[in-house]
């Protein structure tokens, strides 16, 4: 029996083919009838256990924490760290394989891909696997920017005639010049000398700090590729200057990270920028979708490919706004987007989560006609419209501002069950186009509003409790309370909201405007609010819950079951998955816990 022993389910695809041949050597089988305690809580286990067939349950008192099956290893922590902190129990006939404490221990001393297994914080077991399975285009976003074939820096005086320049570009086959114009630099391309000669009719003698762009952007060369390339869709660049440690020692086009990025995604800003209607905008929604696909299937970390998607969808917001809006919303207006496109934590097209604030009252028809062209255009791209109507084409989400702060006070003086969900939506937004300061008024309006609102806080914390069942923190009631089959689970609701609530609820509490979930745990933890292993295993779980539910969207879209853009089917998830499932759900519980002893929710 134990040669049928899987060395390539995690973690034991790690070890070398000698060390496979010595754990196999010492392995026993141990049989379990149903209801046996097969490690209690508070006793070191003797034993790695790796289920055969049958089901164990891990238990918490009466609460059942998780449910294992074939090929599920525990626990993993009692045999390294102490005393098991929870219970395994039989839950019907089991077989198990049983690997000796000391042949454990031994391979992770020798083995530290082996030993990451055992790691107790997610993040550790995170940045493991990371390293393991980066392959493709990851492994070159994550390279350096000093390890691209770049073109070297070439300066000239900005006194040097622009004919001269052009012929420097020929004879150096470099299309880019940095220009020194005094204590400034800037930068010139062969398309601006081109536009300069054709375009604006300069004469070839004229100098080229006339034609030069001094508002340049650029990268370091020990900043990694996907910086770039962010900063080229963020920018609509094709190329950045790199600065090295005395200045600028040459430029980064984006022909030379063609071949490392798919899709080329620093591309679609052009496209954007190139639209004149409405209708002109639908190829880049498919575009930017078509890329977060492909940045995945190459193995693209989740947060590059949201921070890219946020980018591109802010740009395309803006460039709708652009087209559809009329003269007198364009000079008054703000557009916001909220939610996960707020956070910057999007990445399948979802809901609509925008409104528009403005500085003064607009012609009713006007607003009235942006409303609609606004919201239906997005519809027509296919971003559904929000369920709780959180869009432009509802008068509560686009008003002069001064009437968006009454309401505002309203929202937190209203007994109403949605004035808590209303504020949080608000205090995810970003502003997207037009008069930004619109939006920063309103934020610190809302956080002076908030400002020793003990009560209201509490009541605003209850939301984290909304999906967790009678048991926080029982994978069994996270089922249930989303009414999802028993092995099945709503990653959205069991995982992801409830960091993302928590981090709010804190940041709004501490007057923190940092609107991803990631930099407001960063600013809690320099806040001292909450300790930096807990801020960072935070960080580690809601990047793995979006991991997981980017591959649930991508299944639902090739399916058309939109419905099932967050359930995840535990039966389809490796071992290793469901491993760091469980982990991650143990830190959502930790991090309730400690907003409902914040907050007093017992009491509710």
């Amino acid at each position: 029996m134990p040669q049928a022993f899987d060395a390539q389910n995690p973690p034991f695809d790690r070890l070398s083919h000698a060390e496979i041949g010595t754990l196999r050597a010492a392995l026993d089988i141990g049989y379990f009838p149903p209801g046996e305690p097969i490690i209690a809580t508070g006793q070191r286990s003797e034993h790695l256990h790796v289920v055969i067939k049958g089901r164990v349950e891990e238990r918490d008192g009466e609460t059942i924490e998780s449910s294992l099956g074939p090929k599920d290893t525990f626990d993993a922590r009692s045999l390294v760290h102490g005393p098991a902190g929870t219970a395994f129990v039989a839950a019907e006939e089991t077989l198990c394989y049983l690997v000796p404490k000391a042949v454990v221990l031994d391979l992770v001393a020798r083995n530290t891909g082996f030993a990451a297994f055992f790691y107790s914080e997610i993040s550790r077991k995170l940045r493991s696997y990371h390293r393991r399975d980066q392959e493709g285009v990851d492994q070159a976003l994550r390279a350096h920017v000093r390890d691209v074939r770049y073109h070297a820096a070439i300066f000239v005086d900005g006194t040097m005639p622009i004919e001269a320049c052009g012929h420097l570009m020929q004879e150096r086959n470099n299309n880019t010049l940095f220009v020194r114009d005094g204590a400034r630099t800037g930068i010139v391309t062969g398309a601006n000398l081109a536009k300069a000669f054709v375009v604006d009719k300069k004469p070839l003698d004229a100098p080229v700090r006339e034609v030069c762009h001094f508002d340049v952007v650029s990268i370091g060369l020990d900043d990694f590729v996907f910086a770039a390339v962010i900063a080229m869709t963020r920018h609509n660049k094709r190329r950045l200057a790199i600065r090295g440690e005395d200045g600028y020692v040459g430029v980064l086009e984006d022909i030379d990270i063609l071949g490392l990025v798919a899709g080329n995604p620093q591309l679609i800003p052009g496209q954007i920028e190139q639209a004149r209607t409405p209708e002109d905008l639908k190829p880049c929604v498919l575009d930017i979708q078509a890329q977060v696909e492909r940045l995945h299937r190459q193995g693209a970390r989740v947060e590059v490919i949201a921070e890219i998607t946020s980018d591109l969808n802010r740009r395309l917001f803006a460039k709708l706004f652009d087209l559809v809006a009329p003269p007198s919303i364009r000079a008054a207006g703000c557009l916001m987007v909220m939610g996960s496109e707020g956070r910057g934590e999007q990445t399948v097209r979802t809901d609509q989560d925008n409104g528009l604030l403005l500085a003064e009252p607009v012609p009713e028809a006007d607003l009235a006609a942006f409303r609609i062209a606004f919201s239906g255009a997005l519809e027509h791209y296919g971003f559904p419209p929000c369920p709780g109507n959180v869009m432009v084409k509802n008068p509560v989400w686009s008003q002069p501002v001064d009437d968006f702060l009454r309401q505002l006070d309203g929202w937190v003086r209203s007994p109403e069950e949605d004035g808590p969900m209303n504020l949080g939506i608000f205090f995810d937004a970003v502003s997207v186009t037009g008069h930004h300061e619109l939006l920063d008024r309103a934020k610190g309006a809302l956080i002076d509003l908030m400002r020793g609102e003990t009560a209201y806080l509490a009541r605003f914390a209850r939301a984290i409790d909304l999906f967790a069942g009678a048991s926080a923190g029982r994978l069994t009631a996270f089922m249930a309370s989303v009414g999802v089959g028993s092995d099945e689970i709503d990653v959205k609701k069991a995982g992801t909201f409830p960091i993302v609530h928590g981090a709010r609820t804190l940041a709004i509490d501490r007057g923190i405007r940092e609107v991803s979930t990631v930099r407001r745990i960063e600013a809690l933890v320099d806040d001292g609010l909450i300790g930096a292993d807990l801020g960072r295993e935070l960080s580690s779980a809601l990047s793995y819950f979006m991991e997981i539910r980017l591959r649930a969207q991508l299944a639902a879209l090739a399916t058309d079951r939109r419905e099932r853009e967050s359930i995840v089917k535990l039966g389809e998830l490796t071992t290793r998955d469901r491993d760091l499932l469980r982990d991650a759900l143990r830190v959502v519980k930790r991090f309730r816990e400690i907003i409902r002893n914040r907050y007093h929710l017992s009491v509710f």
